[in-house]
């Protein structure tokens, strides 16, 4: 199972980035096994939660096991608690670095499919909010969601104070962060998930949506609205929930579940420290 951290100059940001990128390209198998088909890989583009960084996903669950599995390819960026957003205000433009950026390098570097069913973006917390909301934006890049215990704070974001310590974020950072000179403006602008998702309802290319959150999670009444809003706009939406709060142990849970909802063939297991072809014997 191959983990590769790679830097690259991303034009969006004018900066040199790190990532990890996860890529089965060196399995091997035993003698007399089926070989693996030698096709361009799936690729997932998975974004951490605010405070995290592009080695989150590594360490706090086993996606690079579950997607080597697969034969998926599992691409993990930064994204510096900034929501995965354009700003005009501020300049940073961490949403075209996600999709395009960053899905134009992988796809010039690494053997994966270029087809837009074939290219998934997912995340949690912060990391879901960016993933729903450049889905949405980019629904001819990618063909499917994955959103775990997704950060839907519309409403924090209009109730923002600039008082320290109300929020995690005062309302100016907000304005800076998403890019309007007044709060309020946010509503229906280019980062407003539901403002996106009203505009694509009726859209003949829409990507297909998993959201998953913990019942005991603080944000579990803002996944469920906006559930019910993204059925209501006819989106081909899949929903799990379970015990759980906001923290690595439902996300290793979920991010399997959401494997397992992405339209990957069944993969030839590859010979690894944790399969090494010794079965137990009772």
């Amino acid at each position: 199972m191959a983990l590769a951290t790679m830097n690259f100059f991303s034009k969006s940001l004018m900066r040199t980035v790190t990532i990890n990128v996860v890529v089965p390209t060196d399995k091997i198998v035993f003698p007399g096994m089926p070989v693996p088909e030698k096709k361009p890989f799936k690729t997932l583009y998975l974004l951490h939660g605010i405070l995290g960084n592009y080695t989150d996903w590594v360490t706090g669950t086993r996606i690079q096991a579950l997607a080597t599995d697969r034969n998926l390819c599992v691409v993990m960026p930064s994204g510096d608690n900034k929501f995965y957003c354009d700003s005009a205000l501020s300049g940073d433009k961490y949403g075209t670095f996600i999709a395009k950026d960053l899905v134009e390098f992988i796809q010039d570097t690494f053997p994966v499919s270029k087809a837009r069913e074939d290219t998934f973006i997912g995340g949690l917390s912060m990391g879901g909010f960016g993933s729903i909301v450049n889905g949405l934006r980019h629904p001819e890049t990618f063909g499917y969601i994955a959103a775990l215990s997704s950060a839907l704070i519309k409403q924090g974001i209009l109730n923002s104070s600039n008082e320290p310590g109300h929020d995690f974020f005062t309302r100016r950072q907000y304005e800076t962060l998403f890019g309007v000179e007044k709060i309020e403006d946010y509503a229906g602008s280019e980062n407003d998930y539901e403002a996106l998702a009203d505009k694509l309802k009726d859209a003949p290319v829409k990507p297909k949506i998993y959201m998953a959150c913990g019942t005991e999670d603080t944000l579990f009444p803002a996944n469920t609205a906006f559930r019910d809003r993204l059925r209501e706009d006819n989106f081909d939406l899949t929903w799990e929930e379970g015990p759980g709060v906001h923290n690595w142990a439902f996300w290793d849970a979920y991010i399997e579940k959401a494997l397992n909802w992405l339209p990957l063939t069944d993969a030839v297991k590859g010979v690894s420290s944790e399969n090494v072809g010794v079965t137990d014997k009772k």
